[in-house]
């Protein structure tokens, strides 16, 4: 039989408008980090945030790092960050010459245990990098709270969250306005994208302006080619801004359809025995980044015998995040239950923005099949 073509985890979903502004970038060459898209994606992302500012830069790792350079971060410095996350987050850590410290994942959310954060705290420790992994924001108030008690900085690593909210005070709140700073990715494969590209966000003036001047060579705005302080060209072009403002003119429909293709999920997998279905804390309001399962003891297939059961029905699919304490440039013997154990059962289905309903109906029927006892 022929196999049906394959799934992929996550395809963009690019429409007319793209086109009609990326063409506007090229028929009046702006292409490069100039142009009005920049400034106007910058103000689009903010607004729809809560957020005062947005600086754009060339990818979401260079995001992070150039915010902890703003902050001052280096070497001698301490962050906290999750262990389940992706490796960027400790990266643009280790970049300044700081160290990233590990805090292990809460069971309910999969984000740092903010339970732990106290017993990982010294003298040297400098500020929180929090992740919502998959989606699930991280419990920003208690977060919040630690770090205002301590006089630590917070920055959210909202990459994978594009709309998420939490509840603060009371009130929903997006991610992106929760902390001292933000940053996102627009990778191909994240809710809104542009290709390549990261943006920081922050309220704070003089913060921005640091932000700036960084990202740009480190060069004075007022005198050309005086450069005061060693920066970087973290610069996005006008071409990839393009791209992500006409994402955010229908973010709202955007971030709907991905709350759908959960809803779907949650539908066809439900009554499937041995899957845990992706978490949901009362005080989150999460988006379906990548739906992401867990597997318990009974399901028939381990996660990496299941990931090839699916790939031989033409269903792509990714692992869980390989904890970051266990990988070379940062193992130093921890040990971390809670995201050992997430990474070896946890995996990921495909939910871009592009797939349909009946690709959707197929990864079920393919994991029902799976979870069926051996004969």
């Amino acid at each position: 039989m022929k196999q049906a073509p394959n799934i992929p985890v996550a395809k963009p979903q690019l429409g007319q408008r793209e086109k009609e502004l990326v063409i506007d970038c090229v028929e009046s060459a702006w292409i490069s980090s100039l142009g009005r898209h920049i400034l106007e994606f910058e103000r689009s992302l903010a607004g729809f945030c809560g957020a005062a500012f947005g600086v754009a830069t060339s990818n979401g790792t260079t995001a992070l790092h150039l915010v902890l350079e703003a902050l001052g971060v280096g070497p001698g410095d301490e962050v906290l960050v999750p262990s389940l996350t992706f490796v960027a987050t400790a990266a643009a850590v280790a970049y300044t010459g700081a160290t990233p410290v590990f805090v292990d994942s809460d069971p309910q959310t999969y984000n740092m245990d903010p339970a732990l954060i106290e017993a990982a705290l010294t003298p040297n420790t400098k500020g929180i990098v929090p992740v919502h992994l998959y989606g699930h924001p991280a419990d920003m108030a208690a977060i919040n709270q630690i770090a205002e008690a301590r006089g630590l900085w917070v920055v959210e690593d909202a990459a994978e969250a594009h709309g998420a909210e939490v509840m603060i005070n009371g009130q929903w709140r997006k991610a992106g306005s929760l902390a001292t700073a933000a940053v996102f990715s627009f990778y191909g494969n994240k809710i809104i994208t542009t290709g390549e590209g990261g943006m920081v966000l922050a309220s704070d003036e003089e913060l921005t302006k640091n932000l700036r001047l960084l990202r740009d060579h480190g060069m004075d705005p007022e005198r050309p080619y005086w450069h005061p302080v060693v920066g970087y060209n973290y610069r996005m072009t006008n071409l990839q801004a393009a791209i992500g403002l006409a994402q955010m003119e229908r973010v709202a429909d955007i971030l709907e359809h991905k709350a759908t293709i959960g809803r779907q999920y949650d539908q066809g997998l439900g009554d499937i025995p041995g899957l845990i279905l992706p978490p949901r804390a009362a005080w989150a309001r999460p988006v379906c980044w990548l739906y992401s399962v867990l597997l318990e003891p009974e399901f028939p297939l381990n996660r990496n015998q299941l990931r090839v059961f699916l790939a031989e029905r033409g269903i792509d699919s990714r692992p869980f995040f390989t904890p970051l304490h266990k990988l070379p440039p940062y193992a130093a013997g921890q040990e971390m239950p809670v995201a050992e154990d997430l990474a070896v059962r946890g995996i990921s289905l495909p939910s871009g923005p592009a797939i349909t309903p009946s690709e959707i109906g197929r990864v079920c029927e393919a994991l029902a099949e799976a979870a069926e006892p051996a004969p």
